[in-house]
């Protein structure tokens, strides 16, 4: 008997060491799971417009009287959401845009009106949770590709809007948006994606490099549970598989500093390789920042002027308003000068496919 009970102690043992492991490996990931909600809850929250008096951009407000509008709205899953078209009289073709994270699409005010002094119809809209749209939060990143496909939607079934050639143009969140639309099949004439992440998930893998550091592979799962139970058959939605379902001329644009979406990290350009759209252009920015490229030189050294003099003033614990006097005696108008230079590229992509049409 005794050689039996020296065979099952040490399978006992293995047991509880087994047991003892899954639990902490349970309880690592439960924990590594109430982190990324939290923090994904609190990243993903409203984005509204910053007051007019705390920013550099010139909204709508500033152009309304040489520029008026035509509201319209759709629904994107359970939320109402805000449109805009610009240049309504303009019929050389429609460009849809689709804005970045964190603000609506009169952030981008000055290019989009460079495009309509230019000829073009510009369809704009605030995303999800953002700017003048309905939602409690933006979601997530898949979330921006949803909202459009619901403004294609919505344009293809308005036979004005329809009839237009149509061209899709986006930054950032929009700029995955306007390639990872694609999977839905939607006929578009030509893409311009800027600053644009390639997966969701490898985007707020790469966030969270700067949230806890070294420790990032330990939540990998956590962040593709959370994806996956908000977005369900679209957490994967994949911008160079959306690429290469069109045979449409798309053009990638990222500049090598790009301190949002990495260069060699999470961009739409670092998968370039791996895209077989044999009408994909590719443009690097050398030296160019996520939001940079839209900035006229000048306009940027204003910037850079006004963000470091708020620094010192909070570094201070100076008052609101304080900063708002930054802004207010601030050259805006050179802030708000389009970079003609930059929107040319992306108009002459656009125009060589109208060419050819």
């Amino acid at each position: 008997m005794t050689p039996t009970k020296t065979k099952t102690k040490p399978k006992r043992l293995a047991l509880r060491i087994t047991v003892i492991v899954l639990a902490v490996l349970v309880l690592l990931f439960a924990a590594a799971t109430i982190v990324v909600s939290v923090n994904m809850n609190e990243q993903f929250g409203r984005a509204d417009y910053t007051p007019q008096q705390f920013t550099n951009n010139y909204y709508y407000e500033h152009y309304e009287n040489d520029y008026p509008r035509v509201n319209v709205s759709f629904t994107s899953g359970e939320n109402t959401l805000q449109g805009y078209i610009y240049g309504a009289e303009n019929d050389k073709a429609l460009l849809v845009f689709a804005h970045g994270i964190g603000s609506g699409h009169e952030s981008y005010m000055k290019s989009l009106l460079w495009f309509v002094d230019n000829g073009w119809r510009v369809f704009a809209y605030d995303a999800t949770g953002s700017g003048s749209s309905g939602g409690a939060g933006t979601k997530g990143l898949p979330q921006s590709a949803l909202d459009l496909d619901a403004a294609l939607d919505y344009i293809e079934a308005d036979p004005e809007l329809s009839a237009l050639p149509r061209f899709l143009m986006g930054h950032s969140w929009g700029g995955y948006a306007v390639t990872a639309v694609l999977n839905f099949g939607h006929e578009v004439d030509g893409v311009a994606s800027v600053s644009g992440y390639a997966e969701p998930v490898e985007m707020i893998y790469e966030f969270a490099s700067g949230v806890v550091g070294d420790f990032r592979p330990l939540i990998y799962p956590s962040i593709c549970l959370y994806n996956k139970l908000l977005f369900g058959e679209y957490a994967g939605l994949s911008a160079v598989d959306g690429i290469n379902s069109t045979d449409a001329p798309v053009l990638v644009i990222h500049g090598t500093e790009d301190e949002t979406i990495g260069y060699e990290e999470s961009a739409i350009m670092h998968k370039r390789e791996l895209i077989t759209d044999p009408n994909a252009e590719f443009l690097t920015l050398e030296g160019c920042t996520h939001n940079g490229m839209f900035d006229t030189p000048e306009g940027a050294a204003i910037k850079r002027e006004i963000k470091e003099t708020v620094r010192e003033i909070k570094a201070q614990n100076g008052s609101t308003d304080e900063i708002a006097e930054v802004y207010r005696t601030a050259d805006l108008d050179t802030v708000n000068q389009p970079n003609a230079e930059f929107l040319s590229q992306i108009e002459s992509f656009f125009e060589e496919i109208l060419e050819k049409q």
